[in-house]
């Protein structure tokens, strides 16, 4: 495993995410003897991350999982959108199949294990820092066993209810007869729509029933349906 450093003339800027204070001394300390990291920032929240990147312009964030206030995919997402230069490395306790896959496509470029070595965790920043990706080996094999559900199950990626929506769309009912047979709002199903489309890549909601019907969904045949 190569874990050459990065030239001293350019140190990696790094800020810590993390809301036990604890927790980010530890990471400071770890990092003290590393001449090539400068920690530049801290905070103890997604939404306090978010704003503090904006100062201290990091070149990555390194970013717990599981925190109070904003999810960590909403304020990896608006860092990444916000400041594009910012690369995101994921700390966290487990590689959960649903949570490798929104934390990646949130814009993550890193995701380690708290159980790593601290060569491995130096090498995991080193790499996201020159560019690259590097995902812990447990969360490579989650988006691996993921890929593999998706093409024997097409619907593997939506939701229980983003499901019943969406066979619903495939029999003709318009948002606010879906939202009334699933005690929702007529906004609530436009946003399930929405997220569904994304999700299975359609461009609109005819495709979207189509798709249904000829994955086996819904076994009724498609009708136009009204937003």
């Amino acid at each position: 495993m190569n874990t050459q450093s990065v030239p001293s003339s350019k140190k990696i800027r790094l800020m810590l995410v993390d809301d036990h204070g604890i927790v980010r001394e530890g990471l400071r300390a770890l990092l003290d003897d590393e001449p090539e990291f400068d920690i530049v920032g801290e905070a103890g929240s997604g939404d306090e991350a978010r704003e503090v990147v904006g100062r201290c312009l990091p070149d990555l964030v390194l970013m717990d999982l599981k925190m109070p206030g904003l999810p960590a995919k909403d304020a990896i997402r608006a860092i990444r959108v916000a400041h594009p230069s910012v690369r995101v490395v994921a700390l966290t306790s487990y590689a959960d199949d649903g949570q490798v896959r929104e934390i990646v496509a949130a814009g993550a470029q890193g995701y380690i294990l708290k159980d790593v070595t601290k060569s491995d965790f130096l090498h995991a920043l080193r790499t996201v820092a020159s560019g690259e990706s590097w995902l812990h080996p447990q969360a490579q094999r989650s988006l691996i066993e993921q890929l593999r559900n998706r093409r024997a199950d097409p619907f593997a990626v939506l939701t229980q209810r983003e499901r019943s929506v969406l066979e619903l769309l495939a029999r003709g009912r318009s948002n606010r007869q879906i939202g009334d047979e699933l005690h929702l709002t007529e906004g609530t199903v436009k946003g399930y729509v929405s997220t569904i489309l994304a999700k299975l890549k359609l461009d609109d909601r005819t495709q979207a029933a189509l798709f249904a019907v000829e994955h086996g969904i819904s076994r009724a045949r498609p009708t136009p349906a009204s937003m």
